[in-house]
């Protein structure tokens, strides 16, 4: 079996990360995305409640589940047998940091590849910081995030 790993904070997951899941699961058997639990940052949204948003995200893509860990990503790629990791690249700037990223994993476990996509063209712009920020100026993100996460937003803004 070809396993994908999609690892990120997805704080919260937006439509450019469905997108990139949509696509590399036609290429993959499974594909797992794996939420970090890091403690560097301050998400919105913990842990259990960014793996039910993506559940819900994407329960029409047949060979995705989800998962968390606070580990390094190829160490818990190792664990589940993965071929790859998948990253998003909206822009140029992007490259420099994940580039980075992929050459340390390649180090770390040289089995373990690194797998670039890029989302379609109406996703470039947006990013879960962003969507955070519209969201709590009361901004429409209803065209950003499938409408069960634009709820979860919703509802930590109360």
């Amino acid at each position: 079996m070809k396993t994908i790993i999609y690892p990120g904070t997805f704080d919260p997951i937006h439509n450019g990360h469905i997108d990139i899941a949509e696509r590399a699961a036609l290429l993959f058997d499974k594909l797992i995305f794996v939420v970090a639990d890091n403690d560097q940052k301050s998400p919105m949204f913990t842990v259990k409640e960014r793996i039910i948003m993506i559940e819900r995200a994407t329960k029409h893509i047949n060979n995705v589940t989800v998962s968390s860990t606070s580990d390094l990503i190829v160490n818990f790629a190792k664990r589940e047998k993965a071929l790859a990791l998948i990253r998003g690249l909206r822009h140029v700037s992007d490259f420099e940091f994940e580039f980075q990223m992929a050459m340390m994993n390649f180090h770390l476990n040289p089995e373990i590849i690194t797998l670039f996509m890029m989302p379609d063209e109406q996703y470039i712009h947006i990013n879960s910081t962003v969507i955070k920020n519209v969201s709590r100026l009361n901004g429409d993100i209803s065209t950003y995030v499938p409408k069960s996460v634009e709820d979860c937003l919703n509802q930590k803004r109360k």
